[in-house]
Formats: structure tokens, C-alpha cells, sequence
């Protein structure tokens, strides 16, 4: 099978340091066949739309500035997409065996049944190239068939993040195969501080929030933390004891997942910090996609895009980085 050509395509902040460029340099595939776009800007759908745009691939793959990819990860894409019907197909995003015990941690949150349930796959390396939806694939180390992409007209602009999550749903309920290859990983740090992680599960609810309203769609299992967290918001009124027995039935769970953590992944350090983990993840997911439902559902508006500058780091026709 003819090799495909790839662009790359990475956003950044203004002035932002691009990790990924590092291990690109390495990539083992022709180098007439790929090429790598930065783009700079605030707005990171937009970012991506923009680049897609001026991209001449036939395969789009979106990394994000710090995703450290393995020399072979276009070797191992390539088949991926002999089937005509495949429309996406990416890999999970691994935390680097060198990261802090608390980075470990917050990993190991994301990627336990109990901490992240349905999307844990993206965080874990587990079973073997499969079909799939949404809930396995993450933008950091997705690619897209090009013509299937522009067909479908890119990410929405209005949604950050879970603009995947939305051109996913589309292109599945379109007819389109997604796949997800646990070998495809890329390995990328999680957040440096237990403030940022709750940060980081709060935006991913309040994306989560927005989708819906747009008609993303979204499972029951999504609204278990709104319940959990709207439960605690009112078991203070509730006098009888019975009342506490889900929480009670929670806090065992919780013991429960922190233990079976650190037996699965051998990393007993980190999983110590899973019983405060997992509350903060669910709780802050919860608050977010609640926050997302009322706050753009009342009619706020996203704040202006902002000018994108796309940068062609390397062609098709030179090996060369700038």
C-alpha cells in the first residue's frame, strides 16, 4: 500500500515552547510524505481549523505542544487507514514513567475504571486495535482522513474542549468507522500541581456541559458526578442516617480503587494520593459540566477567537525544521 502523506499539526500558545518538535525530528517515515504546522493563538479549535486549512495531507494528525510521540507512530498509523471507511483512528496518552509521584497519581486517577470510567482507555494501554467511540479517543494524539474532516467542517469553533468529542459524534453517526490503537501512544506530562488537575477536570466537565447543549450527545454515566456532587449539596438537610449510606457506600469504593491501583500498577507511592483524588476528580468534573449546562445555557457567549498564525516548521519537499 502506497505510503500516505500526514501533516502535523500542533497548537500553541503565543510564543509557547513546542516538546513535541523534539521527538519529531526522529520520526521514521519518508520525509517527503509528512510535514509539521504550528499554530500560534488562543483559541485552540480554531487554531486547529486554521492549520487544517492550509494543511495538504491526505491523513491530518493533531498532537499538542507537549505530546512526545515514538519514532514509529506514522509507521504504525499508516495501516490504520487501509479500510476506506475509517475516519479517525488515534491512541491513548500516557504519563511518563519519570513524572512526580503526584503526577503519577493524577494518571492513575485518570486511568482507573472508578476515577475516569468510560474515557479511562485514554490513559491507559489496554486490549488491542479496536472500533470505537469518543469516549477512547483524545485530541492530543487523534488523527483524521483529510477529506472526511473538511466534509464534516472541522471542529465547532464554539466549544473548548470537547471539540473533538462533538466532530466525533458527527462523523459516527455519518457512517464513519473511529479507531483506537492502544500501540499508538504518546506519552505527555500531567498537570504539576493538585490546584491545576482540579482546573483541568472542571474544564473538561464544562466542555462536556456545552456539547451536550450543542447536540453532541452524551451518555447518563456523564451526569453521575452532577449527582453525586448535587447529593452532598443536600444530605446536610437530610436528618435520618440512611441518607449516608451512599456516601459511605462511596467512601468504600474509593478505599477500594485506591487499593486495586496500586496492586494493578505496582506504583504504591502515588496511588496513596488516589482517595483524595478521585473525590476532587468527579466532584470538580461534576461542578464543571453543571457550570457548562447553566452558564452557556443562559446565552453566554465564548470570548472573541483571535488572529491565528500558522507556521510551516517542515515541508514535504525538506527534512529540515525551522
Amino acid at each position: 500500500m502506497k505510503n500516505p502523506a500526514v501533516s502535523i499539526i500542533i497548537p500553541v500558545k503565543p510564543g509557547g515552547a513546542v516538546r513535541a518538535l523534539d521527538r519529531l525530528r526522529n520520526v521514521e517515515y519518508p520525509e517527503n510524505l509528512f510535514e509539521v504546522l504550528v499554530a500560534e493563538g488562543t483559541s485552540p479549535s480554531r487554531q486547529r481549523n486554521r492549520a487544517a486549512d492550509e494543511a495538504l495531507g491526505e491523513i491530518l494528525y493533531f498532537l499538542d505542544d507537549d505530546s512526545l510521540v515514538s519514532p514509529d507512530f506514522l509507521q504504525q498509523l499508516v495501516h490504520l487507514y487501509a479500510d476506506d471507511r475509517v475516519a479517525v483512528a488515534g491512541g491513548p496518552s500516557l504519563t511518563p514513567e519519570n513524572d512526580p509521584p503526584l503526577c503519577q497519581a493524577f494518571g492513575l486517577a485518570l486511568a482507573s475504571p472508578f476515577g475516569a470510567g468510560s474515557v479511562r482507555n485514554r490513559y491507559r494501554r489496554h486490549g488491542v486495535c479496536r472500533e470505537t467511540g469518543d469516549n477512547e479517543l483524545i485530541l492530543c494524539n487523534l488523527s483524521f482522513s483529510a477529506a472526511a474532516f473538511t466534509a464534516a467542517g472541522g471542529f465547532d469553533e464554539r466549544l473548548y474542549p470537547n471539540e473533538e468529542n462533538e466532530l466525533l459524534v458527527r462523523l459516527r453517526r455519518s457512517g464513519w468507522k473511529l479507531l483506537h490503537d492502544p500501540e499508538l501512544a504518546v506519552f505527555r506530562s500531567q498537570r504539576p500541581t493538585f490546584r491545576a488537575f482540579v482546573r483541568q477536570l472542571f474544564g473538561y466537565g464544562r466542555g462536556r456541559g456545552q456539547q451536550i447543549l450543542l447536540g453532541g450527545g452524551s451518555g447518563i454515566a456523564s451526569f453521575v458526578p452532577v449527582f453525586f456532587l448535587l447529593y452532598l449539596l443536600i444530605l446536610p438537610f437530610l436528618s435520618h442516617p440512611v441518607y449516608y449510606l451512599p456516601l459511605l457506600c462511596y467512601l468504600v469504593m474509593v478505599i477500594y480503587g485506591a487499593f486495586h491501583a496500586a496492586i494493578a500498577s505496582g506504583k504504591t507511592v502515588p496511588a496513596m494520593f488516589l482517595p483524595l483524588l478521585f473525590p476532587a476528580l468527579h466532584l470538580s468534573y461534576g461542578a464543571g459540566l453543571l457550570y457548562g449546562l447553566v452558564v452557556y445555557g443562559a446565552g453566554k457567549k465564548m470570548r472573541p477567537a483571535g488572529a491565528v498564525t500558522v507556521k510551516r516548521i517542515k515541508s514535504f519537499d525538506s527534512g529540515r525544521y525551522w
